[in-house]
């Protein structure tokens, strides 16, 4: 099966990038390994209706983003299926100008939505050009962390530690300064 994780944010809105900054860090942490399935990992941006031609090349995605919810705080992650998204969860509210659920929504007009599963943060800043992210969503991206890794051995993954001592932080900085 091929399986795409997918980040997806604005890298200079603070919190509403750790999408983007936890894939990349993830890529950067660990090396993934399985006898039937392969992993790639894609910084989605704001992208969203032009992933699609990406996306319908995966028979399954993982996607990192910001969520809101009724009944959480900034920090609290959440795991969920695409065609049971919790009543009380609201996958709106990012700075994208088309959202992810309404990118996948169109994606299934049409029928090409792989399985999708999203891990989800509730960010505590969406505004203002940084790169500096809240102390609740560096600890939440841990939970993250922690929910992704459990999900990809349940697929069948192993998983190898290449960089420990990385800090998503210094990621975020990183990238949002480098040149590519």
């Amino acid at each position: 099966m091929k399986i795409l994780l997918l980040g997806i944010g604005n890298i200079m809105f603070s919190d509403e990038g750790i999408g983007v900054h936890l894939c990349r860090y993830i890529q950067r942490k660990y090396h993934f390994n399985s006898p039937v399935h392969t992993l790639d990992f894609i910084d989605g941006g704001t992208l969203a209706e032009r992933l699609i031609p990406i996306i319908v090349g995966y028979d399954y995605v993982i996607i990192l983003d910001c969520i809101s919810a009724d009944d959480g705080k900034a920090g609290d992650v959440y795991f969920f299926d695409f065609d049971d998204i919790p009543h009380h969860i609201s996958w709106q509210g990012s700075a994208h100008e088309v959202e992810m659920l309404q990118t996948l929504t169109m994606m299934d007009i049409v029928g090409d939505r792989p399985k999708t599963k999203i891990i989800g943060i509730i960010p505590q800043v969406v505004a203002g050009t940084t790169l500096e992210l809240t102390k609740p969503v560096i600890e939440g991206a841990k939970v993250m962390e922690g929910v992704l890794l459990k999900h990809l051995k349940e697929l069948g993954f192993e998983t190898c530690t290449v960089e420990e001592s990385l800090d998503i932080q210094d990621e975020a900085y990183k990238f949002g300064t480098d040149d590519r």
